[in-house]
Parts: C-alpha cells; structure tokens; sequence
C-alpha cells in the first residue's frame, strides 16, 4: 500500500537566504527532537555550479503508539524503547539558476513505514533575473519569496512477508512458514497474526498515522525555519549561531527535555 501527500507554501524570504538557513536549522525552538547532524558527503561540481550533500540526522523518536499496539509484541522487541532514529538527507542546490531539491527518509522500521519527503524550492520567475548569487547580509536583508513544494510518500509492507510464503506454497506446495506463528513441533496450531487481521486494512491504518504526524511534522519545521530566517536578518549568522547555542543549551541543560526523558527511561529522580 502506498500514500501519497503533497503541500506547497513560501518563505518571505529570498532563496539565497532560504537555502542557507536550510543547512542551519538545527537545533531551533522547534526541533527539540534533532540530537545531531553529521555531514556524510559534500561537493562541489565546477561544471555545473551545483552543491551535493548528504546528512545524517540522529532524532529522539520512536514508533506511535497507535502503530505499537497494532503490532505482534515478536517483533517489536526493545528497539522500540531506544528513543532514538536516523534520518538521512541528500540534497542539491543551484544557487545560480536559485533552487535546491532535498530527498530525506527513515532508516528505522522501514519494514513498519518507509517514509520518503521531497522538497524542491525555487526563487519565483520573477525573481529568476535579479542577479542575487550570493548569501550575504545585504541579499538576507533583500526582499524576495522562495515557493516550497513537498511531497511525502508513505509505504507499509508490513505482513509482506507472509504474504509472499503464502503465496509460495499455493504455488509449490510447499510448507509455507508463518512469520508470525510459532512453528515448532511441540507446540499446538495457532492462529497466526495474518490470519485474524487484514494486512492491506493494518498497512492502510499505519500509513494514515504516519501522514497524520508528517502533516503535524511540516508545521513545526516551517515554524523552524522562519526563527532561522528570523535570526538571519536581524544579526546575520552571528545572530544564528548565537541562537544554536541557546537552543542547545536549552536541550542539555539539567532541566532540558532531552535531559529529562533520558532520566525517565532510566528511573533517575533528581540529580545523577
């Protein structure tokens, strides 16, 4: 099964500044949840005057609780305490042509939900000749739009498996192991997870949870990026690194909330 959404906004800023803040937008007041960013890969075509890079974002996440309970407890196993995910991110900017295309997906439970977002942003056409090649305080303070367009995919192939085995031993005759069933030979029949729940309706049920928290998800990083932006015009980047800090002093302090769940998940009360 797959879902599909699709939504499109603009920043009331110039692309140049929009890509920049882009690649600063972590940590912000609303990006608690980004641990880290590493830069995996970065160049730089002559050629073609473009950018790649590819990140690795560490976030404090785990699967909803609506999906949990929807799960045999087999497979969920501890992973689903550890709190923690990887998300990784790719992207491409012309800065000369002004637009820039980002790709970011889950590496976690993508057997559960795999969850792809695509962006593209782009000065508007009009725009498109005002000759602003560069990031500077003087094209930060220049008025401009930059037109975001989003479109995320949902895929849950979730009960696959099963699926396929079955499948094979229609076709073969061949014993066809259920995933979700115990097996062996001292233990009685039971009545395997497929066969009391329909895995198009489950698969259909996780990827509607899932575009619920991405359509949420969205909000919050538009709201991000505009304190970036924000930060941005009235101090440059001093101002914006000034704001990283505070924001990451607000995530670790004692009475930070990454602070605080990382002591719920361990039973600390108070001080270490």
């Amino acid at each position: 099964m797959v879902k599909f959404y699709e939504s499109s906004f603009s920043y009331d800023y110039p692309f140049p500044a929009v890509s920049l803040a882009y690649f600063l937008r972590y940590p912000n007041p609303y990006a608690k949840h980004v641990l880290s960013t590493d830069v995996i890969d970065r160049r730089f075509d002559a050629n073609s005057q473009r950018l790649y890079t590819t990140r690795l974002h560490l976030k404090r996440s785990k699967l909803p609780p609506t999906v949990l309970k929807l799960l045999p407890k087999g497979i969920i196993g501890s992973n689903s305490d550890t709190g923690q995910s990887y998300i990784l991110e790719t992207s491409v900017v012309d800065i000369k042509e002004g637009w820039m295309t980002t790709e970011t997906k889950n590496l976690e439970w993508t057997g559960i939900l795999s969850v792809v977002e695509k962006q593209s942003y782009k000065r508007p056409f009009q725009d498109s000749d005002s000759g602003h090649s560069s990031v500077g305080s003087s094209v930060i303070g220049t008025p401009g739009t930059t037109e975001v367009t989003t479109s995320t995919t949902f895929v849950s192939r979730f009960g696959q498996g099963g699926l396929r085995a079955a499948k094979r031993k229609a076709e073969t005759g061949s014993p066809a192991q259920d995933v979700y069933s115990d097996t062996s030979d001292d233990s009685p029949p039971q009545k395997g997870f497929l066969a009391s729940w329909s895995t198009s309706s489950l698969q259909r049920t996780i990827e509607s949870i899932g575009m619920r928290r991405t359509r949420e998800a969205l909000m919050k990083s538009k709201d991000g990026m505009n304190v970036v932006l924000g930060r941005l015009r009235s101090g440059g980047l001093v101002e914006v690194l000034e704001g990283m800090r505070r924001d990451h002093e607000a995530m670790y302090d004692p009475d930070g909330p990454w602070k605080r769940t990382w002591r719920q998940g361990r039973g600390i009360q108070g001080d270490d």
